[in-house]
This record gives structure tokens, sequence and C-alpha cells, in this order.
């Protein structure tokens, strides 16, 4: 572009070369920044992308924990510990019943017992009394023989309910001091656990709705950044201006030296010069103002992205700080609440245990009291057949027999004394297993279940929030990262620094060089035609177009603009139109 201007004098040829420099200089700066600055906008673009992929990774771990309910689980097992002081004095209630029904049934066994003890004195004096007869001999043993297996039935029976009361004894005593304890600490944990649980659904709010506020501020930022793309073909038309400026001078030069040219004298030469100097300069102008207009704009949105990023990184900062120190903190009082909850856990497991074996030992009890009320039962049947078998004999011995007789039914008459009481023992025994049943625990959590499920619960809270603050690290990264091409894209396209001076200054020089009078060159447009359609047919924007005309009016053979397109329906069919 050393020889784009032709003069006759050495000061234009000057001239012309710096016009020359300069405009490459300005095309390659364009060019330079505009495709670094549309490199730079793409990056942030994609670190924008992995941020709005952070946040959805985020918002999935929130609906995840939802879905899982963690603090649900820690309330429900909250509502199982708030039960057990109400449970454990329900079970101590039904150990007191069970003693007192215990303390019933060994009532009518001392009956029992007491009447075994006249059953075997009588069966000693039907002996003794039979012993000159010695057809009652073996009687009299045999019946005695019987007492005995019923004493020893009853004795077992009485040893049964011994160890039942030991049992419930034992067990009231660990569980009035259970009690107590659970009066102590109970409400305090399960306070302390209630308040873990509101903490863990505030603590997921308040990260859901940073996390939205985040997104809203990232997606306009993402939007902004679409439409700066969008706004940076400025620099494509300022590019492509400017070679239009250097074409036009280019082919000025080579119209000069062609046939036509050679047959314009000095002057039609500096008249022709002037005008395309006038052309080139208004080209720039117009250039440089529509520049100006449209990078300020590209500039204004781009300065807006600092104080989006500001805000992003704050957010950001927020978010990890509730996982961060915060969410330690919490941890560390939630795990104390569990540590304290689990002591009291394992109190109910032997407390459970404790109650479990006394209701287990209480139902085998009536089991096997049952059988010995059936076998009590089968003795004095035997023993009061024993005896009307003997009453009968007796009565055919006649004064022999009187005195056995006499004893003998004494023996029938205490022996239905058994059936009394075995019918009372047996009437309470439904009323010792009821009792037994509601000493077992009271509750839908098993032995260790409740301690499970507290384990379970802050492992599955302790999970959800690792992998929420593993998805916020990689939030704080892509945070930073967007922040660093936001400060970094601010840098590249400040257009307005060294751009649209150079841009002015070519557009001085151009304008310099043409002066303040348009040549008139009317007499030249037969032999300029050729120069005037080869320019002409460079431009790509209607503007370009309407300057030209404005300077060289088009020769009646000139070949005819593009007709106008229909008016368009939006912007970015205005924005289209306008390259065309």
């Amino acid at each position: 572009m050393a020889h784009a201007l032709v003069s006759p004098t050495a000061a234009a040829h000057t001239t012309g070369r710096d016009i020359g420099r300069t405009l490459e200089s300005a095309r390659g700066r364009v060019e330079e920044r505009f495709l670094e600055g549309g490199t730079v906008l793409l990056s942030v673009m994609d670190v924008l992308n992995r941020l709005l992929n952070s946040l959805e990774s985020v918002t999935a771990a929130l609906d995840n924990g939802e879905s899982s309910d963690t603090g649900a689980d820690l309330r429900a097992t909250v509502e199982s510990l708030t039960a057990l002081p109400a449970t454990e004095e329900n079970r101590q209630q039904a150990l007191v019943s069970l003693a007192q029904t215990g303390r019933e049934l060994r009532k009518y066994v001392s009956d029992m017992q007491e009447t075994m003890r006249y059953l075997r004195t009588f069966a000693v004096t039907v002996k003794i009394t039979g012993a000159g007869l010695p057809e009652f001999a073996g009687f009299a043993q045999e019946i005695l023989e019987r007492i005995y297996s019923g004493t020893d039935e009853v004795n077992r029976f009485a040893t049964h309910l011994d160890s039942l009361d030991k049992e419930v004894k034992l067990a009231a005593s660990f569980g009035a001091s259970v009690s107590k304890g659970y009066a102590d600490t109970v409400p305090a944990v399960a306070a302390a656990l209630r308040d873990d649980a509101a903490k863990i659904a505030e603590h997921r709010k308040h990260l859901g709705g940073v996390a939205r506020e985040v997104g809203a501020i990232a997606r306009g930022v993402q939007s902004k950044v679409a439409s700066t793309l969008s706004a940076l073909q400025i620099g494509d038309i300022t590019r492509q201006r400017i070679e239009h400026v250097q074409a036009t001078l280019s082919l000025l030069e080579e119209f000069f030296a062609g046939e036509d040219g050679s047959k314009l004298d000095a002057g039609a030469r500096k008249r022709l010069q002037n005008v395309i100097h006038h052309l080139t300069a208004a080209q720039m102008s117009d250039m440089c103002a529509n520049f100006q207009r449209d990078s300020q704009n590209v500039v204004t949105t781009i300065a807006s992205f600092d104080h989006d990023m500001r805000e992003i990184l704050k957010l950001r900062d927020q978010m990890s700080g509730a996982t961060g120190e915060a969410g330690g903190n919490f941890m560390r009082a939630l795990e104390s609440s569990v540590s304290a909850a689990h002591e009291i856990v394992q109190q109910v497991d032997t407390a459970s245990r404790q109650a479990d074996q006394v209701s287990q030992s209480t139902s085998g009890t009536a089991a096997k009291l049952s059988e010995s009320i059936a076998n009590i039962r089968a003795v004095k049947t035997d023993i009061h057949y024993m005896a009307l078998n003997t009453n009968l004999r007796c009565s055919r011995l006649g004064e022999e027999g009187r005195s056995i007789n006499v004893v003998t039914a004494e023996l029938r008459i205490f022996a239905g004394k058994l059936d009394e009481s075995a019918d009372a023992i047996v009437s309470g025994l439904p009323a010792l297993e009821a009792a037994a049943g509601r000493v077992a625990p009271a509750t839908d959590v098993g032995a260790g279940g409740l301690g499970e499920s507290l384990t379970s619960a802050v492992g599955n809270i302790r999970s959800a929030a690792n992998m929420m603050d593993n998805e916020l690290k990689v939030l704080a990264e892509n945070g930073r990262e967007v922040a660093t091409k936001i400060s970094l894209l601010i840098g590249k396209l400040d257009f307005q620094r060294d751009l649209g001076e150079v841009l002015t200054r070519c557009a001085e020089l151009l304008e310099s060089a043409a002066g303040t009078e348009v040549a008139d060159i009317s007499d030249l447009t037969e032999v300029i035609a050729s120069l005037d359609h080869n320019i002409f047919k460079h431009y790509t924007m209607v503007q370009e177009r309407s300057i030209h005309r404005d300077i060289i009016p088009a020769c009646e053979d000139s070949t005819p603009a593009p007709a106008e397109t229909v008016k368009a329906e939006n912007d970015e069919d205005l924005f289209a139109d306008a390259l065309f």
C-alpha cells in the first residue's frame, strides 16, 4: 500500500504511503483484537456452561437429599426417642401388674401346698389305721405316693412363680433406673436432634435459594455473552470496510496505470484523486461513527460482567461457607447429639432385652403352670376316686372299716379344695399372660433398631453433605475460572483504548488528503465508468453504496444497485440486511 496513492508531488506520495500503512495497521489490529476477543468470549461461554452444569449437579444433590429425606429419617428417630419415657412408664406399670398377678397366684399355690400337707397327713393316718387290714396296706401306700407326686407338682409350680418374681423384680429395678435416666436425658437429646433436623432443612433451603440466584445471574451473563458475540460482528464489518477503502485506493492506482487512466492529463488525475480521497474519507468517517457506537455498546455490556461475576463469587462463597466451617460445626453438633442418643439407645436395648426375657419367661411359665394345673387336677382326681373306692370297701367291712372310712372322707373333701385353688389359678393365668404381653417392648423398632436408624440417618446426612461439598468445590472452581476469563475479556476488548484512535487517525489522514472541496469530475464520467463499477461492486453494505453515490453519481450505463429487501421483522433481520 506504500504506492496506493499516485501524486505528481513527493508530498502527496508520502501522504498516500502514510495512509496505506495506517489503514493496514488498523485492519490488522481490528482483525487481531476481535479474533482474540471472540476466542475469549467462546471460552467464557464454555466455562459458563460448566458453571451451569455444576449448579445442576448441586440442585440434583439437593433433590437427592429431598428424595432420601434424611431429615425425615432423623425426625422419625427423634419421635421414637421422645416416646421412650412414656413407653418405659407403661412397661413399669406392666411389670407392677405382672408382679401383682404373680403374687395373687402365689396365694393360691400356698393354699394348694397347705392342702397337700393335709392330704399327706390323712394318707399317713389311713396307712396307720389300716395297718391291720391287709387289703388296705397297698392302697394306703399308693394313695400316699400320689399325694407326694401332687406335692412335687405344686412345689414346682411354686418354684416357677418364685423364679418369675425374681426376674420381674430385677427388670423393675433396672427399669426404674432407666426411667429416671430417660426423664433426665431424653428431652434434651431429643430437642438437640430435632434442632439438628431443622438445621438440615434450613441448610438445604438456603443452598437451594443461593443456587437459584447464582443460576439466574449466570444465565444472564450467558445471554450477555451470546449477544456480545453477535455484536462482535462490528469487528468483521469494520475490517471489511477498511479493506474496501484499501481496495478503492488500489483500484485508483491500477486505473492510473491502465489505458483509461493514461488518457487523463495531470489536472484530471488530480481531480479524480481528490474525489476518491473524499469518497474514502467519507467511508472511513461513517465506519468510525458506527464502530464507536457499536463497540461502545459491546464494551458497556462486557463491563457489566464484572458486577455480575462479583455477585456470583459472593454467592459462591455463601454456598461454600454453608458447608465449610458452618457445615463442619453442624455435623459435629449432630454427631455429638447422636452420640448422646446412642447411649440412651444402649439403655433401651438392655431394658428391652430384659423386658423381652421377662415376657418370654412369663409366657413359658404360664404354659408350665397350665401343665402343672392339669397334673394337679389329675392327682386330685386319682385321690378322689381312691378315697371313694376306700369308702365303698369300708362300708362292706362294717365296724372294722369305720375309722378308715372317716379318714378317706376327709381325703375326698380336701382333694376337692385342690380344684378350688386350681380353678382360681386357671382364671388368673390369662391375666398373667396379658401382663407379660404389656411388658414386651412396645415399639416398632426392635432391639438395636433405634440405634441402626440413628446410624443410618447420620450416614445419609454425612453422605449428602460430602456430595454437596464436592459439587460446591467444582462450582467454586468454575466460578473462579469464569471470573478470571471475564477479567481477561474486559482487558482484551477495550476497543476504545487504541482501536478507536487508530481508526479515527485513518479517517483524519484521508480527510486531510481530500481537503475541503470536492472536485468536479462530471466531464470524466465515461472515462472512469470502469473504475466506478469496480469500486462499487466491492461493497457489501447499503451504507457504503449510499455514501459512494452521494459522491460519485451513477452514470447511465452503471449497474443498478440491488433492490431493497422486504422490511425485516426483527433486529436480526435488520442486521442481516445491513450486510447486503
